[in-house]
Formats: structure tokens, C-alpha cells, sequence
């Protein structure tokens, strides 16, 4: 009777311990499909950023050896007057772009969604832009703005709006004008798309509803298209102001900073003291102070546009 009992007891045990077993090793093998991405983060991400902070604390020159100086880039570059211009500048550029990047965006998310014919070829015609390259576009516009065989000119000049060729690139004003449009046609569709998607997850019942309400079109936008679309809006507008002080590509083909420096970005600075003057420390605490701004600005966005109404 006692070996009995004693083997049931084993048994329970056994049970007991099978659950806890499989539990763990659901655990670890929920690990092992993580680890690529955790690897890939590490390498590509933490590792330069630890580097990069390392280097700031030092002067590094491109060739030569290096001395520790602590933090002293850092109060350099609250000296600096280009870093204050180009982070003015990027700002400006930031504010100009991404309202008519949310609006637009916005606005074909709409178009494309309504049940009319043809809406998947303009969803893929507006969307179409996003996988070419901003290098391969920035040339492309860098031409249509020439004002001596530029296809802008030419349309204005024979519409009669303008009567001699306008250089787009050589006025700061005009300059950040004529990169928005540029930058609006190429990455709208991106934001477009997350409008999309967004307005999908709305379940039609609910516009059913407002419908029998009696709610109009304009009503179930604004009290519930949009106010449903808060989380949607606060990616598509955090990775737009992201993009846009990380804006590069463009100004250095289309405007190489110029006229008189007064195009340069703050990554744009950024390149001219890492790679042109070979300062870089310097250059990798301009990065730094980079991150922290990017930083600030997107908790920023992420408590305004916070949704508090769902889990």
C-alpha cells in the first residue's frame, strides 16, 4: 500500500513539473527567435551609439592619434553659430514639410479609400515614389528647377505667370519651397499608406451608426475618423519630423548648402565636420546632441497626441 502511495505521489510530482518544463522551454525557444533581431539591434545600433559617445569625449581627428578632453566638444558647441544656424534652418525646413506632408497624405488616404473606379492604380501611382531613391530624385528635380531648361520655367514662361526664369535654388526662401515639393511628392505616399491602414481598422459599424444618427460626412470625420486615427497620425507625424531633421541627401545635391552656407542642415553640418574638416569628435557630439533633440521632440509629439480613451 505504501509503495502504492508512493508511486502516485511521483506521479503528481511529475505532473507538476511537466507544465513548469514546457513553460521554460516555450521561453527559451521564444529567445532564440528573438535573438537575430536582438543581435542585429546591438551590432547595428548600441554598439555605434556607445562608440559615438565615447569619440565625442575626445578630440579624433580622421588620421592621427586621439586625446581625451572630456566634455569640452560639447560646450564648443554651444559656441558654435553654424550648429545654432542649421538647427534653425532644419527647424524652419521641419515646420514647412511636415504639415503639407500630414495634410496631403491625409487627403489621398481619403481619396483612394472611396469605392470609386481606378482607386488601386492611384493608390500605386501615389505610393510609387516612396521606392525610388531621394539621390535619383533630387537629380531629377535638380533639373526641372534649372532655370535655363528647367521644365518649371518652361510651364510658367508660357503660361504667362512669371516673366523671366526663376532660380529656384539660390535664395534660401525659395530654395526651401522648391525642396518641399520635392520631398512632399516623395514621401507622401509613405504617411499616406498609414492613414490607410488606420482607416481599415475602423470597423464600418460603427460609420453605420453614425449614419443613422443622422451624422454627415464632415460629422463622422471629425468626431470619428479623426479622433479614432490619434495613434495613426502620431507615427505618420513622428516619423516625419524625424525624416525631416535628418534631411541630407537633398540639400547636398540641390543646394550644396549654399547660397553662403545659409542651406545647411543640421546633419549636413554634421557631414561637413566628420568628413571635411576630419573632426570627429566633434562630429560625433554634434550627432549626440542630435539624438537627444530627436528624442525630446518625439516624447513631446507622443504625450500630446496621446490616446487615453483606449488601452
Amino acid at each position: 500500500m505504501a509503495y502504492v502511495q508512493a508511486h502516485n505521489t511521483d506521479i503528481q510530482l511529475a505532473r507538476q513539473e511537466k507544465p513548469h518544463s514546457m513553460k521554460r522551454r516555450r521561453q527559451w525557444l521564444g529567445f532564440l527567435f528573438v535573438l537575430p533581431a536582438l543581435l542585429l539591434v546591438v551590432t547595428l545600433f548600441l554598439v555605434p551609439l556607445v562608440m559615438s559617445f565615447w569619440i565625442s569625449l575626445h578630440n579624433w581627428p580622421l588620421l592621427g592619434d586621439h586625446t581625451f578632453i572630456g566634455v569640452q566638444n560639447y560646450f564648443d558647441i554651444v559656441h558654435d553659430s553654424m550648429f545654432w544656424q542649421s538647427l534653425w534652418f532644419t527647424t524652419r525646413y521641419t515646420l514647412v514639410v511636415t504639415p503639407i506632408i500630414m495634410v496631403v497624405a491625409f487627403g489621398l488616404a481619403l481619396l483612394v479609400k472611396q469605392p470609386i473606379p481606378g482607386a488601386g492604380v492611384f493608390r500605386t501611382i501615389f505610393f510609387t515614389p516612396v521606392v525610388i531613391g531621394l539621390g535619383v530624385i533630387s537629380l531629377l528635380f535638380v533639373w526641372m528647377f534649372n532655370d535655363q531648361n528647367g521644365i518649371f520655367d518652361a510651364i510658367l514662361l508660357q503660361l504667362h505667370l512669371i516673366r523671366e526664369p526663376i532660380i529656384w535654388l539660390a535664395d534660401p526662401t525659395i530654395a526651401i519651397l522648391a525642396i518641399g515639393v520635392m520631398v512632399v511628392w516623395k514621401t507622401v505616399g509613405s504617411s499616406m499608406l498609414f492613414f490607410m491602414i488606420g482607416m481599415n481598422t475602423i470597423p464600418d459599424e460603427l460609420y453605420e451608426a453614425a449614419r443613422v444618427d443622422g451624422a454627415g460626412w464632415w460629422q463622422r470625420l471629425f468626431f470619428l475618423t479623426l479622433p479614432l486615427l490619434r495613434r495613426t497620425f502620431a507615427l505618420a507625424l513622428v516619423l516625419s519630423v524625424i525624416g525631416s531633421y535628418l534631411a541630407f541627401d537633398q540639400f547636398f545635391i540641390m543646394t550644396q548648402g549654399g547660397p553662403q552656407n545659409q542651406t545647411i542642415t543640421l546633419v549636413y553640418w554634421i557631414f561637413n565636420q566628420s568628413f571635411v574638416y576630419y573632426k570627429m569628435g566633434y562630429g560625433s557630439a554634434l550627432s549626440i546632441v542630435l539624438l537627444g533633440i530627436l528624442m525630446i521632440f518625439t516624447a513631446v509629439q507622443l504625450y500630446l497626441l496621446r490616446d487615453d480613451t483606449r488601452a
